[in-house]
């Protein structure tokens, strides 16, 4: 995924890149470190398609995160 339609369904999501990286336990710089490149890896593309289409579909989808993070051992 080009990394411009990555900017804009983050944007449709209603997220900042720092938001999604902290979904993520990510760091924001290693999203927008993708932005170099031109392009995001698949695994990225796939959540920010995933969240920005429950979001038009008027589905949360932080409630899927905080399960998910509820599996790991902190």
């Amino acid at each position: 995924m080009p990394y411009s339609e990555f900017q804009r369904l983050i944007g449709k999501a209603g997220l900042s890149i720092k938001e999604f990286a902290a979904l993520l336990d990510m760091k924001p710089n290693s999203i927008t470190n993708y932005s170099k490149q031109g392009v995001v890896p698949m695994h990225i593309a796939v959540i920010v398609a995933l969240i920005s289409t429950m979001k038009d579909e008027g589905l949360d989808f932080y409630p899927v995160f905080e399960k998910i993070k509820s599996y790991s051992p902190e």
